[in-house]
C-alpha cells in the first residue's frame, strides 16, 4: 500500500552515513515550519539541489525523525559529517534511524517535499 512521505534529498555519501547511524546531524541553511517531523524521507541523490525547481533521480534510504533543531556548533563537524564548520547554519538532530533494506528510487528535490512511496 503506497503512503505519503515528507521527504529530504541528501547528497552521496550522506543519505547512506546516515542510514548506518554513522550521520546524526543534518546541517542545512533553513528550518523547516513546524517540528517535530516523524517519519522523514531519507532520498540519497547525486548533486546539491539548490533551486525549487532542481529535481533529479534518488534513492529511499531511511526514514529518521527530526524532533529538534539548534545552531551549528563548531564541535558538531564530526557528527554531521563535515568537513569543516561554518557559522549560520543548524543542525536537525536525526533519531529513531530506521535503514530501508531494499531502497527504492523516487525523486529527490529541493528542501522538503512529498513523495508516495510502497514501503513494507
Amino acid at each position: 500500500m503506497k503512503r505519503q512521505f515528507l521527504a529530504l534529498s541528501i547528497v552521496t555519501p550522506n543519505g547512506t552515513r546516515i542510514a548506518e547511524g554513522i550521520k546524526t546531524l543534518e546541517v542545512r541553511s533553513w528550518v523547516p515550519t513546524k517540528l517535530p517531523i516523524k517519519d522523514l524521507l531519507i532520498v540519497e541523490n547525486q548533486k546539491f539541489l539548490v533551486k525549487d525547481t532542481d529535481e533529479e533521480e534518488g534513492v529511499a534510504v531511511a526514514l529518521v525523525d527530526v524532533d529538534s533543531i539548534h545552531a551549528w556548533r563548531n564541535d558538531e563537524i564530526e557528527p554531521a559529517c563535515a568537513t569543516a564548520w561554518d557559522e549560520g547554519y543548524f543542525a536537525w538532530v536525526l533519531s529513531n534511524v530506521r535503514p530501508i533494506k531494499q531502497p527504492l528510487k523516487t525523486l529527490a528535490k529541493h528542501k522538503i517535499y512529498q513523495v508516495e512511496l510502497d514501503l513494507p
